[in-house]
């Protein structure tokens, strides 16, 4: 079973920049498309970026042009760049594969690391 393990989370000013890391372990993460979600207090989670393993990408409207979502198969390691980060932003980020075709979830999650934006 894949585990994931986030990083590069912490508290930044808005209009500021971050950028999470996601290690996968096992030798299955280069065929699987990989998602970043969010899930902010109170609310469900969701996918706000996701690359295939082809490297094709997708971006939930609330990000388009902030973010980036890469990755590097040699390094079991999928990132996302996050600029112009502003409050609403917040919340705990998780990474997961995920099916492309559907974008749904497919594996355990991790722990998140945890976003906090100031006004």
């Amino acid at each position: 079973q894949v585990q994931l393990v986030e990083s590069g989370g912490g508290l930044v000013q808005a209009g500021g920049s971050l950028r999470l890391s996601c290690a996968a372990s096992g030798s299955t993460f280069s065929v699987n498309a990989m998602g970043w979600y969010r899930q902010a207090p109170g609310k469900q989670r969701e996918l706000v970026a996701g690359i295939s393993r082809f490297g094709s990408t997708m971006y939930a409207d609330s990000v388009k042009g902030r973010f980036t979502i890469s990755r590097d198969n040699a390094k079991n390691t999928v990132y996302l760049q996050m600029n112009s980060l502003k409050a609403e932003d917040t919340g705990v980020y998780y990474c997961n594969a995920i099916l492309w075709a559907g974008l749904r979830p497919l594996g355990s999650w991790g722990q998140g690391t945890q976003v906090t934006v100031s006004s």
